[in-house]
């Protein structure tokens, strides 16, 4: 191909073809064409044994003089003013296979009507017309979309005079319910998807008019970014609760209650750029300190009951961040009898749950499991304690994630059952209230070095000795006298190197 300067050519061409073009009341074929990809008009006639030329010639749509894009004879290939990008004959060896269809990648400014004449000498051998309509498409947010967010699939024609409909259809087939923009654009969204939306979307577009095609179907694949965290946390230790990396606005944080499909509840909201904090319904839920500068997460600080989803969307301009958290939060309460202890382990957002079992430090022991509502786990103990029975008696979480996580109750024998060594001599009985909170205390850190360092991984706290329910018996003086032997310690760390400290034992905490 030969780009020269070929303007008498090309003003002879555009007297002989303009007025059949101009003239022209219909088209013979539609194409749809993604932006970008190559394209092939077709058009074709038996080989001439006289000199032949073929030239293909551009209006646009809106109308107005056609300009050459490509004019050919048995001597030579011109390229005209309205050349397209890449734009060829499809035959190198047109003249005898009769193959003169035209290739090209064309652009959004592209679509238009496009003229195929075939001339021997000057009479018009073949003029047909096809109509090139340039598809463009969008997706918000970008891909990969990120889990919990809504995709936006937006399909946008150069032209509606050759369409009469676009639409969506899902990877499973089904079509997706779609509006027109004021723009022409059509659009459909699915909000909160997740990896199951993930697929091959297909926009179909129908032509109009006298055209041979059938619909044109160009497929999307859209991939979902599962950016949903899965958390296990002990209730009233410190979980954290993620948001998208980039350095936001403002930002939105919604609860979905646990094991609940119920509506995204909005508990937080802080814009800071006014300096505007809202928080919704939780006292026990804050942002951290970096949320001034734009970089935003939280930190709960759960009740039992206050599992479930949380979804973080930060704002930068237009755009929308997501994040997602699942979290089971795991607890172990105490309600007493006057011969039995019944320990009743409770987790939440039961979908993420693989297991939860209770055992006992002896391995031998096999404990009989009830359960009174989903999301609980009961066992039973006799009072007053024995040799057999007393103990620390560990709840385990694992998550489907491979998380686990654990509580732990500590059952201790009554004071005529201790060791020797252990028993306080009468002149220290007094101080027995001390004794048996330091023993336990050296129980529970040797407990908790020894398990954490398997169970750390991905798990805000790894183990703590814990209830804070008000049917614990040891909120309850009188309940205390009746089993004064048995002492229940709760434990929190205060640093990282494994030391703690000695929590209130009668301090009360919200369920």
């Amino acid at each position: 191909m030969n780009p020269v300067s070929f303007s008498s050519l090309a003003a002879a061409v555009l007297l002989i073809a303009g007025p059949a073009l101009s003239e022209a009341a219909e088209w013979h074929d539609v194409v749809v064409a993604p932006e970008g990809t190559t394209v092939a008009l077709a058009c074709s006639e038996r080989p001439q044994k006289n000199p032949t030329a073929v030239n293909w010639l551009w209006e646009s749509h809106g109308g107005g003089m056609p300009s050459l894009v490509l004019s050919v004879n048995q001597r030579q290939e011109f390229l005209g003013a309205a050349s397209k990008r890449d734009v060829r004959l499809a035959d190198s060896n047109l003249w005898n296979s009769g193959n003169f269809s035209l290739l090209f990648r064309p652009q959004a400014e592209d679509g238009g009507h496009y003229t195929c004449c075939i001339k021997q000498g000057l009479n018009n051998l073949k003029e047909e017309v096809t109509v090139l309509v340039i598809l463009t498409v969008s997706f918000a947010p970008p891909l990969p979309v990120p889990e919990q967010s809504t995709l936006c699939l937006q399909a946008e024609v150069s032209s509606w005079d050759a369409v009469s409909e676009i639409s969506w259809v899902s990877p499973r087939g089904l079509p997706l319910r779609c509006e027109t923009l004021p723009s022409g654009a059509v659009i459909a969204k699915l909000p909160l998807v997740t990896s199951a939306d993930q697929g091959n979307y297909t926009c179909q577009i129908r032509p109009r008019g006298n055209s041979n095609r059938p619909a044109f179907f160009y497929l999307y694949p859209v991939t979902i970014n599962r950016t949903q965290l899965s958390k296990a946390c002990l209730a009233h230790a410190p979980v954290s609760l993620p948001c998208a990396p980039v350095r936001g606005d403002y930002v939105f944080l919604y609860w979905q209650h646990p094991d609940s499909r119920e509506r995204m509840e909005l508990v937080f909201t802080y814009d800071r750029w006014r300096q505007h904090v809202r928080n919704v319904t939780k006292s026990r839920l804050r942002l951290t300190s970096a949320a001034s500068l734009g970089e935003f997460s939280f930190e709960l600080v759960p009740q039992r009951k206050e599992g479930g989803v949380y979804i973080c969307e930060v704002f930068l301009n237009d755009g929308v961040f997501s994040q997602g958290t699942r979290i089971s939060v795991l607890h172990v309460t105490v309600s007493s009898e006057p011969s039995a202890m019944t320990l009743t382990c409770w987790y939440s957002e039961r979908s993420q749950v693989k297991r939860v079992t209770f055992t006992h430090q002896n391995q031998s022991r096999t404990l009989e499991f009830t359960s009174d509502e989903p999301g609980t786990l009961n066992i039973k103990v006799k009072m007053p304690p024995s040799p057999e029975t007393a103990g620390n008696y560990t709840c385990a979480l694992e998550l489907k994630n491979g998380k686990k996580l654990e509580a732990v109750y500590v059952i201790n024998l009554p004071r005529d059952e201790l060791p020797s060594s252990l028993v306080p001599p009468p002149s220290s009985l007094s101080f027995l209230g001390f004794l048996l909170p330091v023993i336990t205390v050296a129980a529970g850190v040797l407990l908790w070095k020894r398990r954490a360092h398997n169970a750390r991984h991905g798990i805000e706290q790894t183990l703590s000795v814990h209830t804070g329910e008000a049917e614990n018996i040891y909120e309850n003086p009188e309940d205390l006298r009746q089993v004064q032997s048995s002492v229940y310690m709760d434990l929190k760390p205060t640093s990282d190197d494994d030391v703690y400290r000695e929590l209130d034992r009668y301090e009360r905490c919200p369920c």
